[in-house]
């Protein structure tokens, strides 16, 4: 007997459906490539410092986390950017998607600058208050105050990538990030040991690098704007539009920050080998956080242009997709990290007393990642359908329903093995549900989902 055939709505569902997949991957991948290139521009900088000798070393450990919390602190200049262009574009106004975006970089190029201000005039006093020794704060300082000069690039940089992800191209962001990092590291090397100007070097090698990123991507955008009509002056109603957005978004990164930053203090209380074991096991959460992100990167350029598109059908089918691909995703991250767990502390370390304490809260992390997929996918659809102001009050709530649960797990589990499996629980677990509580709950509603362009 043969089966009937399949009615025509659902296999046009199947149809739109791997349709979906593929925008998916073909966004996520490259944007996994460009995301991966930033942590290796730190990377290289600790490696050519490192045979400089211990206090520079120390020193660009200080200066990097400074700098570090500074520009965390402000990729919603990316974020905000990406689902203003999208909604554009979806809505057939490229001259408008392009225009939202240079508005995005302007915004970016005046906090830049203004923060490089701020910090050129507070960095000697933020480097003192890591009580470092005097050799180690000197070249904290040398590093810093160079790196002042490239705080504009770093923000733009993240602006330009925010609208090329808009216009749903992560190829361009991705081969400018490989010459960024390319350059970055050649730089490096003929600064500090070619004309031997020591930690200064490296600092005047990733500053140039960061500029030079920017002048590919300004050619790059100059192209799309004289191809659509945009103005390359900054119009008043945009900048507007971005600071208010990505205001929101800066709140909602301030409460994910905070949360990290009280894990780290309840691991210190716990003394040296689990604050380094937690430092494993955050590493290997931030890794995996990468992969992860490059799906929400996705999500949000395909969520604005389905809503600019006054789509919603589409809006949802790309919901579906990206939660399941979100899943699929965590859990095979899930599976190699409990698989790996016995192994992956010697990567890191050969401290045996660290080494006891990391296997069982690795398969901790482990078990949690595909709900780390399923939160991080929500994030990104909600910031591509612009419920900015949302994602800021929840962080806050999602803040305050973990700070006690952080509290009574150090508490309860006082020392060892117990205490960095708490903590690890605590975060990519409690943590993570309180925010899979609150992204599920709106995303199930319609109030998110506006439709047409801002």
């Amino acid at each position: 007997m043969p089966l009937p055939e399949p009615s025509e709505p659902a296999a046009t569902d199947r149809r739109e459906s791997r349709r979906i997949d593929r925008r998916i991957a073909a966004l996520a991948v490259p944007a996994l490539g460009a995301l991966v290139a930033e942590p290796l521009f730190l990377a290289v900088d600790s490696a050519l410092v490192g045979h400089l000798g211990g206090a520079p070393l120390a020193g660009l450990a200080i200066a990097a986390a400074i700098l570090q919390t500074a520009v965390g602190l402000m990729v919603f200049l990316a974020y905000a950017t990406t689902p203003l262009v999208a909604r554009r574009r979806g809505a057939g106004d490229p001259r408008g998607a392009v225009q939202a975006g240079i508005d995005g970089l302007w915004l970016a190029l005046g906090i830049g600058a203004a923060l490089a201000v701020g910090l050129g005039a507070a960095g000697g006093a933020l480097v003192r208050a890591f009580g470092a020794d005097a050799a180690v704060a000197e070249q904290a300082g040398i590093y810093l105050a160079v790196s002042c000069a490239g705080l504009p690039a770093m923000l733009v940089v993240f602006a330009a990538a925010g609208l090329l992800r808009g216009l749903q191209d992560t190829r361009t962001p991705l081969v400018v990030a490989g010459i960024g990092f390319t350059a970055n590291a050649l730089l490096n090397w003929w600064f500090i040991y070619g004309l031997g100007w020591g930690i200064a070097g490296s600092a005047w090698g990733t500053v140039i690098a960061q500029w030079g990123m920017v002048a590919v991507y300004v050619a790059v955008i100059a192209r799309h704007a004289r191809r659509h009509g945009a103005s390359a002056r900054p119009q008043r109603d945009g900048l507007a539009r971005a600071g208010r957005s990505g205001g929101w978004l800066f709140i909602r990164t301030l409460g994910l920050r905070a949360a990290l930053l009280a894990t780290v203090a309840a691991a210190a209380s716990h003394g040296t080998a689990v604050t380094a074991g937690y430092q494993v096991v955050f590493t290997v959460f931030s890794i995996a956080a990468f992969a992860l992100d490059a799906l929400a990167i996705a999500a949000q350029a395909l969520i604005g242009d389905a809503l600019g598109a006054r789509n919603p059908e589409r809006a949802r089918l790309i919901v579906r997709r990206s939660v399941f691909w979100g899943l699929v995703s965590g859990a095979a991250l899930g599976v190699l990290t409990a698989a790996a767990s016995p192994l992956i502390g010697r990567i890191f370390t050969a401290d045996e007393e660290v080494l006891a304490v990391l296997p069982a809260a690795l398969l901790a992390l482990g078990l949690s990642l595909p709900l780390g997929g399923f939160v991080f996918v929500l994030d990104g659809v909600l910031m591509g359908g612009g419920d900015a102001r949302y994602l800021a009050w929840t962080s806050l709530v999602n803040l305050a329903a973990y700070l006690p649960v952080l509290w009574a797990a150090t508490v309860l589990a006082p020392s060892g093995a117990p205490a960095l499996i708490a903590l690890t629980a605590a975060f990519a677990i409690a943590f993570m549900l309180a925010r899979a509580a609150t992204l599920g709950l709106r995303i199930r509603g319609g109030r998110w989902m506006v439709l047409g362009a801002p």
